[in-house]
């Protein structure tokens, strides 16, 4: 399946909300900060200095992810979610790949991510990419797992 990876155009929060929001009710429950940052991508993300990108096929928004701005040169890998019809198919993949590349861009030196030991094909992606557990430290009631890249 060919995926372009796109930047944040306003017409696409919807599917920033909506792939999210689909996978915490599926594994987890949507924490307030969740509901925050889903709701208002434009103020809690961009505003920030952050980025949303987006997975598309010819026709359709398969995925989404955010690089949140922590502080100078760190970004936090945050609301990477497919479509529940388009898991499988390598796209969380390419969107994780595609966050590093951008995160490269913007003069980032390191990743970090927050997770949970359930989604294990997430966390299988973000080992093969590099990624490595760290103390954890959250906000997030669910993680049970951080991860960072170094990319200097």
């Amino acid at each position: 399946m060919k995926i372009e990876i796109l930047d944040y155009q306003p017409e696409y929060a919807i599917y920033f909300e909506k792939i999210n929001k689909a996978w915490l009710e599926t594994y987890f429950t949507i924490e307030p900060i969740d509901k925050y940052v889903l709701e208002n991508p434009q103020e809690a993300i961009l505003d920030h200095g952050g980025v949303i990108l987006f997975a598309k096929s010819e026709k359709d928004i398969l995925g989404a992810v955010a690089l949140k701005y922590v502080e100078p040169g760190i970004y936090e890998l945050t609301k990477m979610g497919v479509d529940s019809e388009s898991r499988g198919k390598g796209i969380g993949n390419q969107l994780c790949a595609g966050a590093l590349l951008k995160a490269k861009e913007m003069g980032a030196t390191k990743v970090i991510l927050y997770s949970n030991r359930v989604l294990a094909n997430a966390i299988h992606i973000y080992t093969k990419l590099g990624f490595q557990e760290v103390a954890l430290d959250t906000v997030y009631k669910r993680s049970d797992i951080k991860m960072e890249l170094s990319l200097s």
